[in-house]
């Protein structure tokens, strides 16, 4: 099959033929159809992760070479011996956490698979979805049966981003109707969460607040649903005093979610939460550059900071809800449609650029791949 594979960290992705993938016995094969571009596949492929690092240690003698992709739908052609639930043909989404169903934290006592100990990831702890072909273990406790009017790439866009949001603000953060949150960085990731709380706020109150440095993505989450934007290219404190304030009558937002990951962001998250309000950190810290987080601040007004990781697998079937309902689009989000070709040279491009909206790689058989829009 083919595969867009790496064998040193930064070095150029080429398109390779590489064997099929063996199929686990708890688990089933699917024909990729759509593969999103995220930014952790960037990270991954610049050395940024540790689960690569070690899966490239452990297996070198097997394998040379590692697959990035984590964002996945397509069509199961295979199914194992023990497994149950599914069937060649089924049109499926694949969370990135595959969690395993027994260790403490999956333990129904605790029911926390997100951070499963001994967890799987396509794209980082096993060859992931830039190919024709995945292999996907542990599939009965974890992929997801699409609905009939949700095609592929909606549900490749769910894989990391939108689940990842849909847990920062629904599950962590706890949001409902009437109250206020606050995102803190509207890159992908950020954009998701905001989309998330406008399909939880509905039109039955509250602000969803953007803030952001950049122009075109604060354009871009007025678009897709936010209520207010800040333009933080002016300093920290600027968004931290008084404008977030005025849109909040003084009072501060019920939830704030810093998705971008950064010292600035991760502070102005917590300054800018009420109150007794929450405070959600969904965008991952890389690097020396730690926040100072307040924490007399922290302290005096009881905020809640709570961590918030992937999506569990039981909670698809409530986002891909959303969608089918079409109270969330996650088409709004993808910017283009490409080969794999192209989407491992964009990969490599996040050096240059960060791109705003979601690039998807979708099989060519698919009627959703539009040659007209391909750069090949």
């Amino acid at each position: 099959m083919q595969a867009a594979v790496y064998r040193k960290f930064n070095e150029p992705l080429t398109i390779e033929t590489i064997p099929m993938p063996d199929l686990p016995k708890d688990g089933i094969i699917i024909k990729v159809m759509a593969t999103g571009v995220c930014r952790s596949d960037w990270h991954g492929w610049k050395g940024h992760d540790d689960d690569i690092q070690e899966f490239l240690r452990k297996r070198r003698k097997q394998v040379d070479y590692f697959v990035p992709g984590h964002e996945v739908s397509g069509i199961v052609v295979s199914v194992g011996c023990d497994t149950k639930r599914l069937k060649a043909g089924d049109r499926v989404v694949v969370p990135f956490i595959l969690s395993c169903g027994s260790c403490r934290e999956c333990h129904p006592n605790r029911n926390r698979p997100t951070v499963c100990e001994d967890q799987m990831q396509p794209g980082f702890t096993m060859l992931g979805s830039f190919a024709e072909f995945l292999a996907v273990p542990r599939s009965d406790r974890n992929v997801c049966v699409l609905p009939d009017n949700v095609g592929f790439c909606e549900a490749a866009a769910l894989g990391c981003r939108f689940t990842t949001a849909y847990r920062a603000i629904v599950q962590q953060g706890r949001l409902v109707r009437r109250q206020n949150v606050c995102i803190v960085g509207v890159g992908g990731l950020g954009l998701s969460c905001v989309m998330i709380a406008k399909s939880i706020l509905g039109s039955g109150g509250g602000n969803v607040i953007a803030v952001d440095v950049s122009a075109r993505a604060l354009e871009k989450a007025l678009e897709v649903g936010a209520t207010h934007i800040v333009d933080a290219s002016r300093g920290d404190d600027h968004v931290r005093s008084e404008i977030i304030e005025n849109i909040t009558h003084g009072v501060g937002v019920d939830l704030s979610v810093d998705a971008a990951g950064f010292k600035s962001t991760c502070e102005n998250a917590v300054f800018c939460a009420r109150r007794g309000g929450r405070m959600v950190q969904v965008g991952l810290p890389i690097g020396d550059h730690l926040p100072l987080v307040p924490m007399g601040r922290v302290v005096g007004r009881e905020i809640e900071i709570v961590g918030s990781h992937g999506m569990a697998a039981s909670e698809m079937p409530s986002i891909l809800k959303l969608v089918s309902t079409r109270r969330l689009d996650p088409q709004c989000l993808i910017e283009q449609k490409v080969t794999l070709r192209e989407g491992a040279k964009i990969l490599e491009s996040m050096d240059r650029i960060s791109p705003l909206g979601i690039t998807m790689i979708v099989n060519p058989e698919s009627s959703e791949f539009d040659s007209n829009n391909s750069k090949l």
